[in-house]
């Protein structure tokens, strides 16, 4: 057993194109039966649900769909996860597929709209009966589609590193929750810079805004103090009030989960300002290698962002993983976090099919907790029992070339609980 296997027993605490990032809608966005109470949804729903045991799958081919934005204001955030599925695809079936079956695959338009992403989850799992789904990015998109998912039980992959506080039968994480990236951030962040003082920045949307209650709480709990919070919303350019307050306040740490567009102005009104990144501590849980395409390496150089992966990550498999996702889709493609998590949805569920010996979503939703992927870019992973990833922590610095040096990484991997005691 390798060491990160054997660290994977350890629990340390319960405690992608330019701008790809999460553009999160508020609740409100969200249609009504996503608000619904889950003892509700059967009365939502339609009632013509069908027998989804009978699966798309023939003697040599098994249906999957791909479901992501391709048009809209998300279609550029999520470009990267259709690439990295269709890959990490390519690749399964040149090795001969699942269980002796290619891989055919569905893809559907979200059209950045969260009744259409429930409208055409439906249709993939009534109408073409796909064994499983690989798709969503904002956290409104996957509320949208997750009471379609429990109602007709089909099995969605999830890429989004997001704010946890959610778990279901039929969906696999493979993006981190709020213990893997907000809490070990701060923690790394307040042990390393000696920090006492933030200041919290975010967009105006379910996904800042909820990341922050949750770091709120992590700082107070901790003796520390929040000097600021500012929310803005999406595509907001003018950010040279709140960098007055900033620099009034004089945080020892920004902490910002600033999303879209709006980065390249925050950015670079920062550095206008005179605020030097590589002397100002500056955190970001949603500034991956994608949106430093469009904010510019020099405008961010200096601040440190969050993550489990980063391009430059050395070991043998990201090297291969780097290597085939540039041949496929180009050389000048860069790959971000969430790209690496939405390339892990494709091999995790072929082989959880092959230890269930099955496509039915009842035995892959049983068989899904211990699955072991040791092939994963980010390094070696596992299914937890919540069907989350037993995932390491990353902190990486930014470089002016729009990569990252990473800086920290935790020893073992982190346990995920999407529902940390005190924080909900």
């Amino acid at each position: 057993m390798s060491s990160d296997k054997m660290d994977a027993d350890k629990t340390i605490g319960g405690v992608p194109s330019p701008l790809r990032r999460k553009l999160l809608l508020g609740m409100a966005a969200l249609p009504a039966v996503a608000l619904l109470p889950r003892g509700a949804l059967a009365q939502a729903l339609p009632t013509d649900a069908v027998n989804t045991t009978k699966l798309a799958v023939t003697d040599g081919t098994v249906k999957v769909g791909i479901l992501h934005s391709t048009t809209g204001t998300m279609a550029i955030s999520e470009t990267g996860s259709v690439q990295a599925e269709k890959l990490a695809i390519a690749q399964i079936n040149e090795m001969g597929g699942v269980l002796g079956r290619k891989i055919e695959v569905i893809q559907e338009d979200g059209a950045s709209d969260w009744p259409t992403f429930a409208e055409k989850a439906r249709k993939l799992l009534v109408e073409d009966k796909v064994a499983a789904v690989f798709g969503c990015w904002t956290s409104a998109s996957r509320k949208a589609v997750l009471p379609v998912f429990e109602q007709y039980n089909g099995m969605l992959y999830y890429p989004t590193f997001y704010e946890g506080l959610e778990q279901s039968k039929n969906v696999i994480y493979t993006g981190q929750e709020a213990t893997q990236q907000i809490l070990a951030g701060l923690d790394w962040v307040s042990n390393e810079k000696k920090a006492k003082t933030f200041f919290l920045i975010g967009s105006d949307y379910i996904w800042p805004r909820t990341s922050n209650k949750i770091a709120r709480k992590h700082i107070e709990m901790h003796g520390q103090k929040v000097v600021g919070e500012e929310y803005f919303p999406l595509g907001h350019t003018q950010f040279n009030s709140v960098i007055n307050k900033i620099k009034l306040t004089k945080p020892d740490v920004i902490y910002a989960s600033v999303v879209g567009g709006s980065n390249v102005a925050f950015y670079k009104q920062l550095k206008a300002a005179g605020i030097d990144l590589n002397k100002q501590t500056l955190m970001t849980i949603s500034v991956t290698e994608d949106e430093m395409l469009g904010i510019g390496g020099e405008n961010i150089a200096g601040a440190y962002a969050c993550m489990k992966y980063f391009q430059s990550l050395k070991n043998p498999n990201n090297e291969k993983f780097v290597a085939a996702f540039k041949k496929m889709w180009g050389g000048e493609s860069v790959i971000g976090d969430v790209t690496q998590a939405a390339y892990l949805g494709p091999w995790l569920w072929k082989l959880t099919a092959e230890k269930a010996k099955s496509f039915d979503i009842d035995k892959i939703a049983a068989a899904s907790p211990g699955i072991e992927f040791t092939g994963a870019p980010e390094g070696y992973v596992r299914i937890h029992e919540n069907h989350h990833l037993w995932s390491k922590t990353r902190v990486g610095r930014a470089r002016t070339d729009g990569q990252f040096d990473m800086v920290y990484e935790t020893a073992d991997l982190i346990e995920p609980n999407p529902f940390p005691k005190g924080y909900q």
